[in-house]
């Protein structure tokens, strides 16, 4: 039985944009997994802040939302998605807690699945208190609310004033099933190649 879940993908390191759309193609081409609609691509600075002392210096990161349907188990959609990480660069054992990633990809929501495991935690814990996640998933979740009813809107309301999360550039050239998508800038042809076998070793995470 197919169940809808949410991504979350971000990068900052390279060319983030490249990233992002081929990881959006490589997700679509996930045995148990396929597309729906994809948010616009948005421009933020790196989280946590830079009052924060958690915080670490690096580029701001550019971020989407994809909206999938799966027949996985979530924790098997998590080793998927971790191994495309290892594929575009993304080595769990050395880098920095909330440091620059080639590719971050996060399971926000599996339906209406709550999930408290040392590898998965569902809904995403940081959902609420992440505005650069809650703007684009409003995009491709109208209307959507957590398991114990909070409203995305409602979290993104008790986050105001919403600063420094710029519309970039909307992806036409990835798969999709949903079209209909509120107007923005095109994103034009993709150049980039496809992610294969010689794409580069996967690493489990860390």
């Amino acid at each position: 039985m197919s169940e809808p879940v949410w991504l979350g993908l971000g990068a900052n390191v390279g060319d983030a944009l490249e990233t992002l759309t081929a990881a959006v193609y490589a997700l679509d081409d996930i045995d148990g997994f396929a597309v729906v609609d994809v948010s616009g691509v948005y421009e933020t600075p790196p989280w946590p802040p830079p009052d924060d002392p958690r915080s670490v210096s690096q580029e701001p990161f550019l971020n989407l939302v994809v909206r999938g349907v799966t027949n996985l188990e979530p924790h098997t959609l998590l080793v998927e998605t971790q191994l495309l990480e290892a594929a575009f660069g993304r080595d769990r054992e050395r880098e920095i807690r909330w440091g620059p990633r080639p590719l971050d990809i996060d399971l926000l929501l599996v339906g209406d699945r709550v999930i408290d495991t040392p590898e998965l935690i569902l809904p995403h814990p940081r959902i609420a208190e992440r505005a650069f996640v809650l703007v684009p998933l409003l995009e491709v979740a109208p209307g959507g609310a957590l398991p114990d009813g909070r409203r995305f809107t409602q979290l993104l309301n008790a986050l105001a004033p919403i600063e420094d999360i710029e519309l970039v550039v909307r992806l036409d050239d990835v798969p999709t099933r949903h079209l209909d998508r509120p107007a923005g800038p095109a994103g034009g042809a993709a150049s980039f190649r496809r992610p294969g076998p010689d794409a580069g070793a996967a690493d489990d995470r860390g």
